[in-house]
């Protein structure tokens, strides 16, 4: 058996988003015990990401990191890039969600994501405008 929902993360530019809290209520009304957590972004812009909560200079240096790694198009660097129909930071955006992931699974142990002491659920927003990212949690025992 297995419980779909669809979470809804607004975003206001590029980072982290941390959306672990909304990952664990959906696991507490889908009450599957023991079983996967399967997570899934519905955007080519965007990405997922199983991280470091506790310090928040993790997600400001993966932020610059990212940022060095894959600068906007309209950097001399990226003039090489064709696909620019929604601005300096759409290919960009799609080549960041290329290089990490845009699906998690995740064991499940008594309704509990088995996610390590200092690990949480993010969402990678790879685009400078704010979005409203639909993230699809599916529970199966």
């Amino acid at each position: 058996m297995a419980i779909i929902e669809t979470v809804i993360v607004p975003t206001h530019g590029q980072g982290l988003y941390e959306f672990t809290d909304e990952a664990k209520d959906f696991l507490a009304r889908a009450d599957i015990g023991t079983g996967l957590l399967t997570v899934l972004v519905r955007h080519t812009s965007a990405s997922l990401l199983v991280q470091e909560n506790a310090d928040p200079d993790v997600v400001r240096d993966l932020n610059a990191f990212f940022a060095r790694l894959v600068p906007p198009a309209n950097d001399p660097s990226m003039a090489y890039l064709v696909h620019r129909l929604e601005g300096p930071d759409d290919m960009p955006a799609h080549i960041k969600s290329a290089l990490t992931q845009v699906s998690l699974s995740i064991p499940v142990l008594d309704g509990r994501m088995m996610l390590g002491r200092w690990q949480g659920l993010y969402l990678f927003e790879h685009r400078d405008r704010p979005h409203r990212r639909e993230i699809v949690l599916c529970a199966s025992a």
